[in-house]
């Protein structure tokens, strides 16, 4: 912590998203109305899995997890994207642009392990039905959640080490609107050549790896369902088609946030608003649409609210 005390900079400028009124106005009750999407959908996701004895199995726990991972990623950034709307310098405190991107790294590690666990999940229900109970049990889902918060939390340190001892002295211009690791290594009064692809290959090519072992791993399922029985097909492809969904919506803007050569930032902003404002409403609304499951648990809800009321 000295070196961060000894510092020359104790704050960074943010970008901003807009420059006329109108646009400001109109970020604003985007940004509003989809954070307040996100705080519903993914608490509502939630609430049903724990007050649902039908949905206490591991896939739902898992999604229950993912939808509170959805909730603490959003939560991250959108806040603050919405105070600095209407605010005309943007600047944000050291220790907060730390802070900011720690948990953001913390978040997103989880999601790509809870990601992967539920691909196991589908695997295990879809390929060995008949040893799903004995392969994903209670034990085994806590196991795989508390891997995920593990891996994450270890999954940000290694990258938060090197950046805290960071001499920064100038400039201080993020150019862009949220703290992220590789922009604001550039900006530290020294080589940061080697820090800079530790950070690619820790976020960039692991997310790209996950990503292929996730599509190659659905697709080896759809094929492992092909040769038992072609009628099956269509069945796990729509309960697939979910997963992948969410997969693709997750991984492919941290592919081109970290890994892609020549990075600018209209494509930059676009990326990061799909990762912490579009996925994270999208999650609720493709899993309680596409699932026979949600869908009925959020009946019984509806009908078990209707009830309390006429008997209060």
């Amino acid at each position: 912590m000295d070196q961060v005390n000894d510092s020359m900079i104790t704050e960074f400028v943010l970008l901003g998203l807009a420059q006329s009124l109108e646009m400001q106005f109109f970020l604003f009750l985007f940004f509003f109305f989809f954070y307040v999407g996100i705080i519903l959908g993914n608490i509502f996701i939630v609430f049903t899995v724990i007050t649902d004895s039908h949905l206490h199995s591991p896939l739902y726990v898992l999604l229950a997890n993912l939808s509170l991972i959805d909730l603490g990623l959003s939560s991250s950034t959108v806040p603050r994207i919405i105070f600095d709307l209407f605010t005309e310098y943007k600047v944000i405190s050291f220790h907060n642009c730390m802070i900011q991107m720690f948990f953001i790294h913390v978040m997103g590690g989880v999601e790509m392990v809870l990601l992967i666990a539920m691909a196991y999940d589908r695997y295990t229900a879809i390929c060995k039905p008949l040893h799903y109970l004995t392969i994903m049990n209670y034990k085994t889902c806590i196991i795989l959640v508390i891997s995920a918060w593990v891996i994450g939390v270890i999954h940000a340190v290694s990258q938060f080490v090197f950046v805290i001892k960071l001499p920064f002295c100038g400039p201080n211009n993020v150019e862009s609107f949220y703290c992220d690791f590789p922009r604001v290594i550039k900006l530290a009064c020294m080589n940061t050549y080697r820090l800079e692809f530790v950070v690619t290959a820790n976020s960039g090519f692991i997310s790209m790896g996950t990503f292929f072992f996730l599509i190659v791993s659905y697709i080896f399922i759809l094929a492992t369902v092909r040769q038992h029985s072609s009628k099956d097909l269509s069945k796990a492809f729509f309960t697939l088609s979910a997963h992948i969904t969410v997969v693709v919506l997750f991984f492919a803007p941290c592919m081109f946030l970290y890994v892609w050569p020549f990075p600018t930032k209209s494509l930059d902003k676009f990326f990061a608003i799909v990762d912490f404002v579009v996925t994270p409403v999208l999650n609720p609304v493709i899993y309680t649409l596409r699932n026979k499951d949600m869908k009925l648990a959020m009946r019984r809800l509806s009908l078990w609210v209707i009830n309390s009321r006429e008997v209060s």
